[in-house]
């Protein structure tokens, strides 16, 4: 449709998780915090996953452990520890190459991520733009914003120069910025975010424990021989499955509608998601 940011997504986006920050107002590594039975970096990995078509990429500090990542998510690593999120974002674009033209930039610590804002911000990145950058809550959001990946040189031109801010980054590019009422036109994220949720980030011990003791996102369910769908809270796979009283594996496989197939048991859940079990052997 004329004039709509989602008739123009492009082929070959990818997405870049940063997890290798010092976490030191958290006072533990972020990337491994448990969410919901999963960690905030499986995740943060699994939700950008979901949305584009190219590599997902985590970037981690030298040397730094990490919990298990979604199949097929690759690693990348800063050069040095401590210099802040433009570091590993010229990491993460080293890692991509031109397997991507624009890239999807995400820190770790935003558990309430929805793919329909993903979709939206990467949909939204027009022509002549090197960034589309969402502004809410009181600021610009660099670290849930869209990239493309030929800001690559300057990036790296900045860091060499020592300025790690994303400020001057961002003066030297071409933002489309996209405020509340501009994120909220999407039906999607109206829909599923009407509070940009998606936009928070946890970054003290107090900002964790509440966001954790929100409930886990509604979801849809379909089970095999009964005729009404449940709806039940669930952040991952397996609990929507557990909720529903089924095994995953042997028994039963799921569906997800608009996506396809899922495996991993710790593939995330976001409000608005409608899964279908089918027995295994029916399948066959």
């Amino acid at each position: 449709m004329a004039g709509d940011p989602r008739a123009r997504t492009s082929l070959h986006t990818a997405g870049i998780v940063l997890a290798g920050g010092q976490s030191r107002r958290m006072g533990a590594p972020k990337a491994a915090l448990e969410w919901h039975g999963s960690t905030l970096l499986h995740r943060a990995a699994g939700i950008v996953a979901r949305v584009v078509d190219g590599p997902v990429v985590v970037v981690r500090a030298p040397g730094q452990k990490l919990p298990s990542l979604p199949a097929g998510v690759e690693l990348a690593e800063d050069e040095r520890e401590g210099r802040g999120p433009l570091q590993g974002i010229a990491a993460g674009l080293r890692r991509i190459g031109d397997r991507a033209g624009i890239v999807f930039v995400t820190g770790v610590d935003a558990p309430l991520l929805h793919p329909a804002l993903v979709r939206y911000v990467l949909a939204s990145l027009r022509a002549g733009d090197d960034v589309a950058l969402p502004r809410a809550h009181g600021f610009a959001q660099p670290l849930a914003a869209a990239y493309r990946t030929t800001i690559a040189p300057r990036l790296q031109d900045q860091i060499a120069a020592g300025q790690l801010a994303t400020g001057p980054l961002l003066a030297r590019l071409r933002v489309h910025e996209l405020d509340e009422p501009a994120l909220l036109a999407d039906p999607g994220v109206a829909q599923h975010d009407p509070h940009l949720h998606s936009l928070l980030n946890l970054n003290t011990r107090a900002e964790y424990e509440a966001a954790r003791a929100r409930p886990a996102p509604r979801v849809t369910v379909r089970v095999p021989g009964q005729q009404r769908e449940r709806t039940v809270a669930a952040a991952t796979l397996a609990a929507a499955a557990a909720a529903a009283g089924l095994t995953l594996g042997d028994a039963f496989a799921a569906q997800l509608a608009g996506y396809g197939a899922l495996d991993d048991p710790l593939e995330p859940l976001c409000s608005g998601d409608a899964l279908t079990f089918e027995r295994v052997a029916a399948r066959r």
